[in-house]
């Protein structure tokens, strides 16, 4: 799956949003190919990855297949795909799964496992003491686990400095953060959003 797979799978999904083929609330992806692509270079088979309402492209990269993921959508669960022989699973909560993933990170370490933990979330988990506490508990514990912060400014409809001023958390290494500009408004649901002014950042990746 490259990066103009990606766009194209979206592109149809969005497609099927404006022809009211998609009647339920849905979250595209979009803006952060690159980035996804060389995260995933790093997921190994076998390896328990933990997704969000925005979970497509993860999807996909993991080794889902496109049609599965179609069928998701178009049976309203764009923000509920999981897959168990990829060990992929998603919560549409904000900061739903950290601490989900600290969990299994504890227990395949307790295994002796060699397997990983990747726990995707967007900024507005920032916000969360769940996500501050499970990344506290893998950064002490040193737990096979790395959280990925996927920061596009934007909670809901609001921006971090209208969240939190000019405040930053100088996150642990089980925290790899990236900013990006994404191409489509925050969440498909009437109401299209104008990202045109937005701020974008660098990465750490």
């Amino acid at each position: 799956m490259n990066k103009d797979d990606l766009i194209k799978f979206e592109k149809e999904m969005v497609q099927l949003w404006e022809a009211a083929k998609i009647p339920y609330p849905i979250h595209f992806s979009g803006g952060n190919e690159d980035q996804l692509i060389e995260i995933f270079k790093e997921v190994k088979k076998g390896d328990h990855i933990f997704s969000t309402h925005r979970s497509h492209y993860h999807y996909l990269l993991a080794g889902g297949s496109p049609e599965s993921l179609k069928k998701f959508i178009l049976e309203g669960d764009s923000m509920h795909v999981f897959d168990k022989e990829l060990n992929f699973i998603t919560s549409a909560i904000v900061a739903g799964c950290p601490t989900i993933a600290a969990g299994v990170a504890l227990a395949l370490k307790r295994k002796g496992s060699d397997k990983h933990v990747w726990c995707f979330v967007g900024d507005g988990a920032e916000d969360e003491g769940h996500f501050y506490e499970a990344v506290r508990y893998v950064d002490g514990k040193d737990l096979p686990c790395t959280f990925i912060l996927e920061d596009n400014n934007r909670s809901v409809e609001t921006s971090k400095k209208e969240r939190y001023g000019e405040s930053e958390i100088p996150w642990p290494k089980c925290v790899k953060k990236y900013v990006y500009d994404p191409t489509f408004p925050h969440v498909a649901t009437g109401k299209w959003i104008d990202f045109s002014g937005q701020k974008s950042g660098g990465s750490s990746f």
